[in-house]
């Protein structure tokens, strides 16, 4: 098999001739990588990394729109300024010129599986809002923030399909609704305002026959059953430090959608304790040997991580998982 392969079929609930390994490291760990690798390019080169999380493509709202809207209230925007603000046009091909070439490097070079990243549908207004007036925001304007999801739902369904047209494998929903140990809001509001507007989307990324992912940090396990219903064939990252725990998954989920994750940067790597980091690689590695997951980071491996580390874990899981 060779890495595309290998990750669909993990994804298709068969059995790779190895688990399928990837990590997100260039976001804080790109200079250190690159002094000691040559680049973040040779590192994923040398571990042979079987698939590659892409970002590119058009911001739903420019910065230069967010600026002068600011300055115009003095304050963080409110729902009903928002939906006054004109959105980009996510068919202008211009904005995709750093895409198509990660899909060539990634795809049609390295042969491995390609992913993009997408807006969800609350995260996406979380740097607008702040996160704090967000969830105030749903109780207090929940009409305008219904219109303005709908109008983010069908943006993203234009820049999925624009994704998808370029060739790549999977398109990756990002939208955090998990705190450490809940919803960050009600299941209800999950279901009546979240769950609508993601659906669109995934109704078109399932039509084309593509993949479909969700990123959620945080405890998500009371809407699981939903993110099923949604369609998604991947979730990231199962976060296991916030009580997501992959023995329920291997055991009630495993044949229903794939796992992205695995190495939990929260309380497992970068923090110096090698053991620590051992133990759960190995934990992780051996549970999935026969499938069901796609090992990566919980997240962005963060800057306190040391390359020495690094180099011990990923040394460490190129063999485990070559056994």
């Amino acid at each position: 098999m060779n890495s595309r392969e290998r990750v669909i079929a993990t994804i298709k609930h068969q059995q790779p001739d190895r688990i399928p390994v990837y990590s997100w490291i260039a976001e804080n760990l790109s200079m250190p990588i690159t002094k000691h690798f040559g680049s973040v390019a040779a590192f994923e080169d040398k571990y042979e990394f079987d698939f590659a999380h892409l970002f590119g493509g058009p911001p739903t709202i420019s910065e230069k729109t967010l600026e002068d809207a600011r300055g115009k209230t003095g304050a963080s925007l409110d729902p009903q300024t928002a939906l006054e603000l004109p959105f980009t046009d996510p068919d202008d091909m211009s904005f995709y010129t750093n895409l198509r070439k990660q899909i060539e490097h990634h795809k049609e070079i390295r042969e491995r599986f390609v992913y993009v990243q997408t807006p969800g549908i609350f995260e996406a207004f979380n740097g607008i809002f702040g996160i704090e007036n967000h969830l105030m925001y749903l109780l207090v304007f929940p009409d305008e923030l219904m219109r303005l999801y709908k109008r983010q739902a069908q943006w993203n369904q234009s820049f999925a399909m624009n994704c998808l047209d370029l060739g790549v494998d999977m398109i990756h929903v990002s939208d955090d609704w998990g705190a450490q140990h809940n919803l960050m809001f009600s299941v209800e509001t999950w279901r009546t305002m979240i769950f609508p507007n993601h659906k669109s989307t995934a109704d078109a990324v399932k039509h084309r026959g593509a993949f479909l992912s969700l990123h959620s940090d945080g405890n998500v396990n009371a809407v699981v059953d939903g993110i099923l219903e949604l369609g998604y064939d991947v979730l990231h990252p199962w976060q296991e430090s916030a009580g997501m725990d992959l023995n329920q998954f291997h055991a009630q989920y495993r044949q229903k959608f794939t796992v992205m994750g695995g190495l939990d940067v929260q309380n497992t790597i970068g923090f110096g304790d090698y053991t620590v980091l051992e133990k759960s690689i190995h934990r992780v590695l051996s549970m999935f040997k026969d499938g069901g997951l796609l090992y990566c980071t919980s997240h962005f491996i963060q800057n306190h991580c040391t390359m020495e580390e690094l180099i011990f874990a990923y040394d460490l899981i190129y063999d485990t998982v070559r056994k």
